[in-house]
């Protein structure tokens, strides 16, 4: 949902200096290091190195001469090559993982299994992480290993950009998703902002998505994942409403217990059925 284009720039991991010296040669065009380094600032001790980086990323091209002369590439060219330096960063991570895993599993493997003895019946039900970047992390996860079904409980769906893209590839994997909101109704006029610039983007983008609100109070909110009535299979994070304590300081329980993510989705599918409208009035 971002549409400022500089936000661009930290997607790209950039340093301020290259930053700086990308965005004046996407303006300036074709021009040199020193007039590169009088527009923008940046010690001319300095340029050539900033340069010879943004080059190495295949973001500019370098036309020898004397003087040396730099280029930037078309902006559409710029994202397609930084997608690829990810993958090829990706690539490499897998595979110096991949050399180590043998070892690394020899060693550990007796070690968690050793550990793991006292675990209790509570601590195989969940786990908990902490509200915020680790509980996003794990939703994320969530969408990336659903092969059927996602369902969603929440008030506005106020994350939705930081799982936006694991929400895409999971409705490229042909997963259905769900989303059942809280009536705006319940929610104050902040929230009730959000909810509808979050509705607005995600019914034009995503249409596939179905989407209801729940006409009653939600006790608790979270996501869930391929619940299955034999209990063979389904994962879930639900977070409790408090009221009283700051959402920096909650926390999210997460659960692989097939039993237990059976029972939160038969709530949502109550929910769904009797306790929800398809349409704001």
């Amino acid at each position: 949902m971002t549409t400022d284009a500089e936000a661009v720039f930290e997607q790209l991991e950039l340093k301020e200096y290259e930053t700086t010296a990308l965005k004046h040669i996407l303006t300036l065009g074709r021009t040199t290091a020193p007039n590169l380094a009088k527009a923008t600032g940046i010690p001319k001790a300095r340029i050539y190195g900033i340069l010879d980086t943004l080059a190495d990323q295949g973001f500019i091209k370098i036309i020898p001469g004397r003087p040396k002369e730099y280029q930037p590439k078309p902006p559409a060219t710029i994202l397609e090559q930084a997608k690829e330096n990810r993958r090829q960063e990706y690539e490499k991570f897998c595979t110096d993982l991949e050399a180590v895993r043998e070892p690394f599993i020899d060693r550990f493997q007796p070690l968690y299994e050793q550990a793991s003895d006292d675990i209790t019946p509570a601590d195989e039900l969940f786990y908990v992480v902490s509200v915020g970047e680790p509980s996003e992390r794990e939703t994320k996860s969530l969408y990336r290993d659903a092969t059927d079904s996602v369902y969603v409980i929440t008030k506005s769906f106020e994350y939705f950009d930081a799982v936006e893209p694991a929400i895409q590839d999971a409705l490229d994997h042909d997963v259905s998703i769900q989303a059942l909101f809280l009536h705006p109704r319940h929610l104050s006029a902040t929230n009730q902002e959000i909810q509808s610039t979050v509705l607005d983007y995600v019914t034009d983008k995503y249409p596939e998505i179905e989407i209801r609100f729940s006409t009653e109070l939600l006790p608790w909110r979270g996501t869930l994942i391929d619940p299955s009535m034999d209990y063979e299979t389904g994962q879930a994070i639900v977070l409790v409403e408090e009221k009283d304590v700051p959402l920096h300081m909650r926390q999210a329980a997460v659960t692989e217990n097939g039993s237990f993510v059976a029972g939160l989705h038969r709530y949502f599918d109550l929910i769904w059925e009797y306790d929800s409208v398809g349409q704001i009035e």
